[in-house]
């Protein structure tokens, strides 16, 4: 018996403190006007989701535009690319066709030419 009684006033104030934190939170909320009023308009938070989402859209569609400059950037730099490999094998082809080089089917250069032509002029 001697310990149900300080369970049982440990219980009572624990539920009063709970009971307390309530009141004043309910309080709280019917009190203050600075708080989000509360809306039961589905329209009301089908026009903040679609601000939202508009914000996304708008976002995402930037980020593609930067993507598709990037990409033109990249596809004008490969084509400059591809501008000088073409010079250089027609380079090459020339130097072959000359017989000042020799290519080889393992991709290797040969130079068939001596530097003795300088004097022939």
């Amino acid at each position: 018996m001697k310990k149900q009684i300080p369970a049982f006033l440990a219980a009572l104030i624990v539920t009063g403190f709970i009971t307390l934190a309530m009141v004043v939170t309910g309080a709280n909320a019917l009190i203050n006007r600075n708080g989000t009023a509360v809306s039961n308009d589905p329209a009301a938070a089908s026009s903040t989701t679609t601000n939202i989402n508009q914000a996304q859209i708008d976002q995402l569609q930037a980020r593609v535009n930067e993507y598709q400059q990037r990409e033109a950037q990249y596809q004008q730099l490969l084509q400059q690319d591809q501008q000088q490999i073409q010079q250089f094998q027609q380079f090459l082809f020339a130097m072959q066709q000359a017989g000042l080089i020799q290519i080889r089917s393992d991709g290797t250069v040969v130079i068939t030419a001596s530097g003795g032509r300088r004097g022939d002029n």
